[in-house]
């Protein structure tokens, strides 16, 4: 079975959406995908932009979202992240481009409707 973790992220004051994403895309993203390989299955980020037109959500500016084969996998990765050399060089990025005390993470239960084919 697979487990989803989903983490809410917020940008550090004075960070520019444009800027965060770009930091995102260029340099952390390459920390999470080295962090992560040889445990989870699938890596995302959700970058948000309110559906009323704001510059920024006042709760999170990108969800992200990771795979894991099951639990044994997560458990793993989280122990891995744990490790202090690991855990040091992810969070002095982190201060780079989050509000790290803003951050929340989820596993989720997922529930999926069946829904009937679009008209044509």
């Amino acid at each position: 079975m697979t487990v989803t973790l989903i983490t809410l992220l917020k940008r550090r004051e004075g960070m520019s959406k444009a800027d965060f994403i770009r930091y995102y895309e260029e340099t952390h993203r390459l920390i999470g995908e080295q962090v992560l390989a040889g445990h989870a299955t699938r890596y995302v980020r959700r970058f948000l932009h309110p559906a009323d037109g704001t510059e920024q959500h006042e709760d999170a500016d990108v969800v992200t979202e990771i795979d894991f084969p099951d639990q044994a996998a997560c458990d793993a990765c989280l122990t891995a992240l744990a490790d202090p050399a690991t855990a040091a060089m992810i969070a002095a990025d982190e201060e780079n481009l989050f509000d790290r005390n803003r951050i929340r993470m989820f596993t989720v239960e997922e529930h999926q409707s069946a829904l009937p084919p679009l008209p044509r």
